[in-house]
């Protein structure tokens, strides 16, 4: 996760930007930088590696002084945490700098292209080629206009981004923008002074009218105000979101639930947990919090995986992912029922513990049993320093964020995504996954985010999802069927809908259904199928025609593009095509968005469903 604020108005621009980042440092702390123009005309840039203090001490023992700036606070993707790899990134003469929020895709190509005209790279950053782009373009062919520059440097990106440019040539304004999902940006208006930031609480404090870029749009902002343009050029409307000054309702922004807002921030929150952890150039995968070295690693002869709730069926999917590409025995267990069995725990086992917030009690206890029994622990969790990272060996924190609707999205989709880089990370130091099928599933893992956002965009502005639950809202039981990766998708989908909409809905491995499920059948019972087209799609198929056989409604999960599936379901939520491991993240975005439909439509507390708690802290 990285944070970005920036300032234009008539005060200090520094101490806003410092104070801007204070309330995002939570999205990275690896190292923080800042920008200003400085009353002779220069950009002044201090970075500092670590936490946003040393940054702070940097500046007061080296003031800068200016009304316009841009601060950044990182985790690393590309190269380790240092001072030459923070942000802000500047062009070779010093004129323009840039930060940046997000995954340059194409990055190697990029940085060959540029070296080929000249250009030389100070960091390991894929940002770095952002900055050298528009420094390019401003020279050729975009004859000075920044604004140009800016646009036709970010036509050349792949990946979701946010970036925030400033120059010392342009010295009145700053030029945003945004590609994709994985990068919020917010502009903010004050009196006679403007903000920016990746998120609202940095500035909050500051201002209540509060504009939202989407995909593919930049603004151009001045202390008086603020142009939107899309990529082409062309002017974009906005309005303005009032942000009331309660802090719960500002958080959610333009959405209407929490829940809402963390399914759609699930593209930015993919590229966190993947930030830093994929090594493009070996294609391999760096975990160091895991504190597991190869040699240990290969002393292991079990995995055993313990988890509650949404965590649980995210194990399901992690003992596929680490049995085929580690080739090492994986159990999955209830936490809540692993101590009750006394099981066999020994030193070459290693116990990991899937928790959104790190406190739950079961799982704790679970993690307590293991360690008893000598076994190395492991926690993949989302709350930063929460009790389970603590008590564990090792941990791999799922950076999605702050996580307040009841029902997990976000924590789900990055918590797979972190056993799937586990079973790579275990596999590499094996030896059983080849370097080819390493490349592959790297380049995939990088894809990732931008399909997710491709996947929200569609049902964030479309009316599928809304007409889909007003016609089946009347419906009290459903039945949703998966394959091999795809069962645990239809377990959680059918938790999802139990969960906020409360109807009654089971999930089934679609093998089983001949083995007593299909009882149910009949027009009174949806099947909701998960069938992309992946290694055992015909198969599913079978189970499609068995269920419209008996005179059942089928909704279907499938591949954008497959006509066939179209003629055999009633219903179709298209998913874009991928890596076969990687098609469960994008399987599940659907059935969030269609359970958040259906509680809306049957008039549900969407955040707080009855019963249900976030963290459940207690047996």
């Amino acid at each position: 996760m990285c944070g970005i604020v920036g300032y234009v108005g008539p005060q200090a621009a520094a101490p806003i930007v410092l104070q801007g980042l204070r309330q995002l440092e939570y999205r990275g702390y690896d190292s923080a930088g800042l920008a200003v123009i400085d009353a002779d005309g220069e950009i002044a840039v201090r970075r500092e590696k670590g936490k946003l203090s040393g940054l702070s001490n940097l500046i007061d023992a080296e003031p800068v002084q200016g009304s316009i700036g841009v601060g950044h606070t990182r985790w690393a993707t590309h190269g380790p945490p240092s001072r030459r790899n923070a942000h802000p990134h500047a062009s070779p003469d010093g004129d323009l700098v840039v930060v940046q929020n997000g995954i340059v895709e194409n990055f190697l190509d990029l940085r060959t292209r540029l070296q080929a005209q000249g250009y030389h790279f100070d960091s390991d950053t894929d940002t770095e080629v952002i900055v050298h782009l528009i420094h390019h373009y401003y020279g050729n062919g975009c004859h000075g206009d920044l604004a140009a520059s800016v646009r036709r440097a970010l036509r050349d990106l792949k990946g979701p981004s946010a970036v925030v440019v400033l120059s010392k040539n342009w010295p009145d304004r700053l030029i945003a923008a945004r590609l994709g999902n994985a990068g919020g940006v917010v502009v903010g208006r004050g009196e006679g002074e403007m903000y920016i930031a990746s998120d609202i609480p940095a500035i909050l404090r500051h201002t209540r009218e509060i504009t939202f870029l989407e995909s593919r749009q930049m603004a151009v902002i001045t202390a008086d105000g603020a142009a939107y343009f899309d990529l082409d050029g062309r002017p974009v409307a906005k309005e303005p979101l009032l942000i009331d000054w309660n802090p719960t309702a500002a958080e959610k922004g333009e959405y209407r639930h929490f829940m809402q807002k963390e399914i759609f921030e699930q593209g930015r929150s993919l590229t966190d947990t993947l930030r830093g952890r994929l090594n493009f150039s070996t294609a391999s995968v760096e975990l160091d919090t895991l504190n597991l070295p190869p040699d240990a690693v290969n002393k292991l002869e079990k995995v055993t995986i313990v988890a509650c709730g949404t965590s649980y069926y995210s194990a399901l999917l992690g003992k596929y992912y680490i049995e085929r590409l580690a080739r090492i025995p994986v159990e999955v267990d209830y936490a809540s029922e692993y101590r009750y069995r006394q099981p066999l725990v020994t030193d070459k086992q290693l116990v990991v513990a899937i928790t959104q917030s790190g406190e739950t009690v079961d799982t704790l206890a679970a993690l307590e049993e293991a360690r008893q029994g000598g076994a190395g622990t492991l926690a993949i969790v989302n709350a930063i320093g929460s009790q389970a990272a603590r008590v564990c060996d090792g941990y791999l924190y799922m950076q999605a964020g702050p996580e307040i609707g009841v029902a997990s999205t976000k924590a789900f989709t990055a918590s797979v995504t972190d056993l799937l880089l586990l079973g790579l990370y275990l596999g590499q130091a094996r030896g059983t996954v080849d370097e080819a099928t390493r490349k592959e599933l790297v380049h995939a893992l990088s894809t990732l985010p931008g399909l997710a956002g491709e996947l929200l965009d569609e049902a964030f502005h479309g009316r599928r999802y809304q007409a889909l639950a007003e016609e089946l809202h009347g419906y009290h039981n459903f039945l949703y069927l998966g394959r091999a990766l795809h069962y645990p998708i239809a377990r959680e989908g059918a938790l999802k809908l139990k969960e906020i909409s409360y109807i009654h809905a089971e999930g089934y491995p679609a093998g089983e259904m001949k083995h007593g499920p299909i009882a149910l059948i009949d027009e009174q019972m949806p099947t909701v199928a998960i069938a992309p087209r992946d290694s055992i799609y015909d198969k599913m198929i079978s189970q499609i025609e068995q269920v419209k056989a008996r005179g059942g409604l089928v909704l279907a999960v499938a591949t954008a593009g497959d006509e066939y599936i179209q003629q055999k379901a009633d219903y179709v939520l298209e998913i874009p095509a991928t890596h076969e491991l990687l098609l469960p993240i994008l399987a599940v975005i659907p059935l969030q968005v269609f359970a958040y439909e259906m509680a809306l439509r049957r008039g549900a507390d969407v955040d707080q469903p009855r019963n249900l708690a976030k963290s459940v802290t207690v047996e």
